[in-house]
Parts: C-alpha cells; sequence; structure tokens
C-alpha cells in the first residue's frame, strides 16, 4: 500500500479542502491517503466542520501557533517517515515551505505542489516566498486554473505550472426532482429560484445578488446557502430593500446536491476568486449558472449554457440573471452536465494528479 500525504494549512470548510477530501476519497486501491492540517486540532475541526466525521481516520493534526514555527519541519518530516509516506501534495505556499522542505528532508521520493489561487504573488514578499521554496524544494507544480497559472508564469518566470482543474463528484451531484427538493427544504415550490452557496462575506457579492433581485420580476426569489460575517449586514439590506419575503437565508446545508436540484438558475457574483465549486456542483446537477469574470470563476462555466458578467456591476448581473430565467422557461439553456463530466470531474481529477507521482512524470 503507498501511502500519499496532502498538506493543507487548515481543515475548515472551503473549496480546497473538499478538493483535497476527495482526491483522498478517489486515490486508487492501492493508495493509503492522509491528510495532514498544520493547523488547528481534531477535536474542535470535526465539531466546526462535520464533514470530517467521514474521513477521521486519516486526518492529522499539527496545532500550528500563530508565525513562523522552524522547529515544525523536521516534527513533519519524522512524521512524514513513520507514516511510511512515498509521496507529499502540497496545497498553496505555507504548507509549501512547511510539507515541502518536510518531504525533502524526509527523503519522500514524490513532490506535488498546487496553487489553488496567486494572489500572494502579487507582492515582493510574496514572489521571493514562493521562488524560494519552489527553488528548494523542486516539487512538480500544478495550477487549479489557467488564470492560476498565467499568474505564476508572469510573476515566477522560468516556472511553467501545468493546470489540472478542480473536479466534483457527478455521482454524488445530479439533477434531480425540484418541486421534491423544495419540499425537503421548505423553500416556495411556485417561484423562480435562484440560489448561492459560498460563505457570506463581502469578497463573495451576495450584497451585489439581492441588490440585482430587486430588477427581476416579483415571483423570483433568492436562496443563500451558507454562514459568515457578513449575514446580519445583509440580512439589513433585504429589510431595507423590502425583499424579505423574497430571500431565503438557508445556512449551513449538508445536502447540497438537494439544494442545487431545488433551483432554477445558480448564481456565483464573486469579486474575487480562485476556481470555486459551487458553480461546477450546480452544473452537474443540471442547473444552468450565472457567474462573475473574478480570477478563475469563467473556467467553470459551461460555454454553451452559462453567461459571465463582469465582477461589482449590477446591472449588467441582473440583465444575465433575467435573461437566463427567460431562457430557462423556453427551455433554450443546453444541459451544462455534459461539460463538467468532460472537463471537471473528480475522479479525472485524481487520475491527473496520480500521473505526476509516476517515475516518468516530471
Amino acid at each position: 500500500m503507498t501511502t500519499i500525504v496532502h498538506v493543507v494549512q487548515h481543515l475548515r470548510p472551503g473549496g480546497l479542502q473538499t478538493v483535497v477530501l476527495e482526491l483522498a476519497r478517489h486515490g486508487a486501491a492501492t493508495e493509503r491517503h492522509l491528510v495532514m492540517s498544520l493547523e488547528g486540532e481534531g477535536v474542535a475541526a470535526v465539531a466546526a466542520w462535520p464533514r470530517l466525521q467521514t474521513h477521521v481516520d486519516r486526518l492529522r493534526f499539527l496545532a500550528k501557533p500563530p508565525g513562523w514555527t522552524p522547529g515544525l519541519v523536521p516534527r513533519l518530516a519524522r512524521l512524514l517517515r513513520a507514516e511510511g509516506a512515498v509521496a507529499v501534495h502540497t496545497h498553496c505556499i505555507g504548507p509549501l515551505v512547511y510539507g515541502g522542505l518536510a518531504a525533502r528532508l524526509a527523503g519522500v521520493r514524490h513532490l506535488v505542489h498546487t496553487e489553488h489561487d496567486a494572489r500572494h504573488l502579487e507582492s515582493w514578499s510574496g514572489r521571493w516566498l514562493q521562488w524560494t521554496a519552489l527553488a528548494l524544494t523542486r516539487p512538480r507544480l500544478v495550477a487549479d486554473a489557467e488564470h492560476v497559472a498565467a499568474r505564476i508564469r508572469a510573476r515566477l518566470p522560468g516556472w511553467r505550472p501545468r493546470v489540472i482543474l478542480n473536479g466534483v463528484d457527478t455521482d454524488e451531484f445530479v439533477p434531480g426532482d425540484r418541486a421534491v427538493a423544495r419540499g425537503q427544504l421548505d423553500l416556495p415550490r411556485e417561484v423562480r429560484l435562484i440560489g448561492c452557496a459560498a460563505r457570506l462575506h463581502p469578497v463573495k457579492g451576495q450584497r451585489l445578488l439581492i441588490e440585482a433581485l430587486l430588477g427581476l420580476d416579483a415571483d423570483t426569489h433568492l436562496a443563500l446557502a451558507g454562514s459568515g460575517p457578513e449575514e446580519g449586514a445583509l440580512r439589513r439590506l433585504v429589510a431595507r430593500l423590502g425583499l424579505a419575503k423574497r430571500v431565503h437565508f438557508m445556512g449551513w446545508v449538508d445536502a447540497m446536491p438537494t439544494f442545487y436540484q431545488a433551483l432554477d438558475l445558480f448564481c456565483l457574483p464573486a469579486l474575487a476568486e480562485g476556481l470555486p465549486l459551487a458553480p461546477l456542483e450546480a452544473q452537474s446537477c443540471g442547473i444552468p449558472v450565472v457567474v462573475t469574470a473574478a480570477g478563475g470563476v469563467a473556467e467553470t462555466a459551461c460555454p454553451d449554457s452559462a453567461r459571465v458578467v463582469p465582477p461589482g456591476d449590477v446591472a449588467a448581473l441582473s440583465t444575465a440573471l433575467a435573461v437566463q430565467l427567460v431562457g430557462i422557461e423556453r427551455a433554450l439553456p443546453s444541459d451544462p452536465r455534459p461539460y463538467v463530466l468532460a472537463c471537471a470531474e473528480v475522479r479525472a481529477m485524481a487520475a491527473a494528479y496520480a500521473a505526476l507521482r509516476q517515475p516518468a512524470a516530471g
């Protein structure tokens, strides 16, 4: 049994963390995947994100304190040796520094590093840290979106990452009965329903989506799945705009396939983003999307059915939503599920990463 170790900064709910859990879950039968979190502690992490419960046997927590912790490198190297790691896969810059150095110190044969967001490369210190870490560890470098790869090529000349798009489980995210899904989630049945699944945070753009709802017919409602620091401000905005009966705050939703199946249309109005999973999950359920051209978001959009608008433009967002809803009533948008099956399927993502761990890859 070959042991593969993924190193992440933390295991709080998020797209990157979901991708890592999916990679671990869909590893080959001959592979044993572990996930090592630099920060946090197991009991608290599972309590905050119940999804971790099904992965608990493969999780390791290092309880890293804030700030630079050089002693963590030899400690992590000892742990990699003890677990018999043959390959280490680091995700984002912090895990590359600690996990990459530890892997080389432990003599691990294969090191893969994925950048999920290269915004840190806009600063000189971020570029220096990334270049130094890459030069010292020499991993097989991956970007999870062409947008991220382009930023790496521009900011770190000489490094040309492979692009492996994030994937979703198309056996889990499937089309379903809209009426049944709305009944299970206690959502109104006789309305047109737009949904958004994201942390309630200013960068995710839910405020713009609520404002865009003003330009749509009164029988169009909005369902927001997620929680976060912006919830109070968003609720006050909804009340001020007189939209309380049309905006449904769902909080944390466990049954995400059911959430997508309840929708007519999905929207992610992000102002900044890496390559998010939610639009791919919605499209895997057969739901067309409207997204913004922020970061790698547009790379998730089915070219035959999605609409992409500039980030921060409420008028453009409202128009795109209206056009999509009219098209849905006329059965015009093509089914986006085949696009996800062809371009962003979790098993294809896992196979692409597995190929990088073969001796001939590089």
